[in-house]
C-alpha cells in the first residue's frame, strides 16, 4: 500500500489533523514495530488493551502517523492523525479499496479446519514464474485479513487469502473485503460451533464468501456443504476435490 493520510481520510470517512504523511505499513501491535518509516499506527481500543495507550511510545521509536478512534493530541507538529469512529472499521474500508485497486486473482480460503495448511500448500505451488502473495500466519479474522489485503504491493498475479469466522454475521464484512474470484472450503466441522445455532447456519455463513466468486472448490465428503453450493451457485465453476 502506499497512501497519503488524506487518501485514507477520504476513504473511511475519517478526518486529518496535522501533517499529510504518506504511509507504506500499518501497524497495530506496538511491539511488532520494527522499522518506522512510512508505518502508520492503527489504535484499536480492544478487550484486552487500547491501543491509544502506546502512541507516545511510538512517536519515541519514530513513527508520525496515526489513525485513532477518539480525539487525541498530536504529540508533535510532524505528526499526522486520521481520526475516525473505529480504527478497525476504518481499516476495513481502506481494505476493500485497496482490494479493488488490485488487478490480480485472489483466492479466498475459509472452513473449519485446514484453511492454513491448504493456504501455504497452495502459495509454494505456484510457479517462480508467477509472483503470488498469501496472507501471514493464521491472519484470517476481522483484522487480519484486512491488514493481510493491505500488504498487497499491486505487482502480485494471485492472492491467497484466509477467512475465519466464529459468530454469525462476519462473513459480510470478510466477504466484502476479500471480494474472492475462486474460493475453496476446506472442511466442515465442529470448530468454532457454540456461536451457530447448528451447523446448517454456519454453512450458510461460511457460503456468503463466495457470493460473487466464479470458481467454488470444495469437497463432497461435506455432503450438506456440497449441496448447498450446487443449489445456491450452480451457474459458476464448480470444482469437487474429492
Amino acid at each position: 500500500m502506499n497512501y497519503l493520510l488524506s487518501d485514507i481520510a477520504r476513504i473511511t470517512g475519517g478526518e486529518l489533523r496535522g501533517e499529510d504523511l504518506c504511509v507504506k505499513v500499518v501497524a497495530t501491535d506496538s511491539r511488532s514495530v520494527v522499522a518506522t518509516d512510512n508505518v502508520v499506527f492503527a489504535a484499536i481500543d480492544g478487550k484486552n488493551h487500547d491501543g491509544h495507550q502506546f502512541i507516545d511510545r511510538m512517536v519515541a521509536r519514530g513513527v508520525e502517523a496515526f489513525i485513532v478512534e477518539r480525539d487525541v493530541e498530536l504529540p508533535t507538529k510532524q505528526c499526522g492523525m486520521v481520526r475516525v469512529d473505529s480504527t478497525l472499521a476504518a481499516l476495513q474500508r481502506l481494505a476493500a479499496y485497496h482490494r479493488s485497486q488490485f488487478g490480480g486473482v485472489v483466492v479466498g480460503i475459509t472452513g473449519s479446519n485446514g484453511k492454513t495448511i491448504v493456504k501455504e500448500w497452495a502459495s509454494r505451488s505456484m510457479p517462480d514464474s508467477v509472483m503470488s502473495f498469501a496472507s501471514p500466519k493464521s491472519y484470517n479474522s476481522q483484522l487480519g485479513v484486512a491488514l493481510s489485503l493491505l500488504m498487497l504491493e499491486g505487482g502480485e498475479r494471485v492472492a491467497f487469502i484466509e477467512a475465519g469466522i466464529s459468530e454469525a454475521g462476519e462473513m459480510e464484512r470478510l466477504e466484502g473485503m476479500i471480494k474472492p474470484d475462486i474460493v475453496v472450503f476446506t472442511s466442515i466441522g465442529d470448530a468454532h460451533s457454540a456461536n451457530f445455532a447448528s451447523e446448517s447456519e454456519k454453512i450458510a455463513e461460511k457460503l456468503i464468501l463466495a457470493r460473487d466468486a466464479r470458481t467454488i472448490i470444495y469437497s463432497s465428503e461435506y455432503p450438506e456443504l456440497a449441496s448447498r453450493i450446487k443449489s445456491l451457485y450452480g451457474d459458476r465453476e464448480l470444482i469437487d476435490s474429492s
